[in-house]
């Protein structure tokens, strides 16, 4: 299987899941817009100067011009534009409109100054007209659209969006999501577990990264035994409350794997189960007939976390109306690169450890783990890399971070 199969995988989901409804609040980091915003004036809104100078006339900088010009007053930013008297300068700040009348700004380090008077310096008389002149509407125009919709809103978008007057934004509402952790032997993270039980990590593993985005909200989060009546119970709730219900485990062929039976006796729609790679083979994807989306996830806890990231967090970012909703990995090279191959895809547990300037490729390491169950190796990662079947050696491979 290549790694397009795998999108591909990915895309037959993405095509029946429905977008979560909107809403209007004021802009908040990590909601994404459901409308567009535009521009409610000109940006700038006038000719402003584009910095600390002084106003002038091109011919009173001119060769055969004054030696000196006198100093007419100063016009700060926030008041209104004020003609410039003929044969004089206006000491000018930053963002101040420019007078009716000036034709260029001479910044401050170009002059020779005295409180009543300007000279300029070589440079001054050689700048053209409009130098250090911010024009009117030159970042955009009344009425251009500044944000598309499907923008994740940032403080550098928030930042646009309420200079053009957008006190309230539609934004596309958080997607809400339910956890529910299958199997017998799982306890909470407070017990005393004996050698045959182990603590529950894949209900935290998976709350974390919902909870790390202002977009995805957790409804629920659960733990069902191996049993087949009390996961319909808990399966059906979930869906009932949620957008999106994300299962670990009781996904692949066991007596006890009751996953993809109660999908499909609750209406839900298998559309893959078992997908090539490693690790998280058995991951299951189904959509029910309102759209919404059901993820089983392998039940050992790197299979869990690595699908969770690669495929879970795509479909999620569709679901909650993100533009740039696949995966957009960075490329790392390996440093500690061996000859093993897989006739999957393969993902592999990696830390950072620096910058090669060389490749202009950040630099990771493989982890020493062994196998989709080492908790220890998991911790100590910062992400994975991704290979394609048959592919080994330093790469650049592409990396996705925790």
């Amino acid at each position: 299987m290549s790694l397009f199969a795998l999108d591909n995988a990915i895309d037959s989901l993405t095509e029946r899941l429905s977008r979560v409804d909107c809403q209007t609040t004021a802009p908040s980091s990590g909601r994404a817009l459901s409308t567009p915003i535009a521009a409610d004036r000109d940006s700038p809104a006038a000719d402003v100067s584009a910095m600390d100078g002084y106003a002038v006339r091109i011919r009173d900088l001119s060769d055969g011009g004054p030696d000196r010009v006198p100093i007419a007053g100063e016009v700060q930013p926030g008041t209104a534009p004020v003609q410039l008297p003929p044969g004089a300068a206006l000491r000018i700040f930053t963002g101040a409109v420019i007078p009716m009348g000036a034709e260029l700004v001479v910044k401050r380090e170009d002059t020779i100054e005295t409180p009543t008077e300007v000279a300029w310096s070589d440079a001054a008389r050689r700048l053209p007209l409009g130098a250090n002149i911010r024009r009117q509407g030159e970042n955009g125009r009344c009425g251009d659209s500044i944000l598309p919709s499907g923008t994740v809103l940032t403080a550098a978008s928030i930042a646009a969006a309420v200079n053009f007057g957008a006190s309230q934004v539609s934004v596309f509402s958080r997607v809400k999501c339910s956890v529910i952790v299958t199997g017998n032997e799982l306890l909470d993270v407070s017990a005393t577990p004996q050698p045959w039980q182990i603590r529950d990590s894949n209900g935290p593993t998976v709350a974390a990264m919902i909870n790390g985005h202002a977009w995805l909200q957790l409804a629920h989060s659960m733990r069902c035994g191996d049993d087949r009546d009390e996961l319909k119970v808990k399966l059906a709730t979930a869906i009932a409350d949620s957008d999106a219900v994300i299962l670990t485990g009781g996904v692949s062929k066991g007596d006890y794997d009751h996953v993809p039976e109660v999908i499909a006796s609750l209406g839900g729609e298998i559309l893959f189960h078992r997908l090539p790679i490693r690790p998280g083979q058995p991951v299951l994807g189904a959509v029910t007939s309102s759209g919404k989306l059901i993820l089983g996830l392998p039940g050992n806890p790197v299979s869990t976390a690595c699908c969770m990231q690669r495929i879970g967090m795509p479909l999620l970012r569709r679901m909650g109306g993100h533009t740039d909703w696949r995966a957009q990995p960075s490329h790392v090279t390996v440093d500690n690169a061996d000859d093993k191959t897989l006739p999957l895809v393969w993902m592999r547990l990696v830390r950072s450890i620096g910058y090669d300037a060389k490749s202009g490729t950040n630099r990771v390491e493989y982890v020493r783990s062994q196998g989709s169950g080492d908790l220890v190796a998991l911790g100590t990662s910062d992400g994975f890399v991704e290979l394609p079947p048959g592919s080994k050696g330093p790469g650049p491979w592409p990396f996705y971070h925790w």
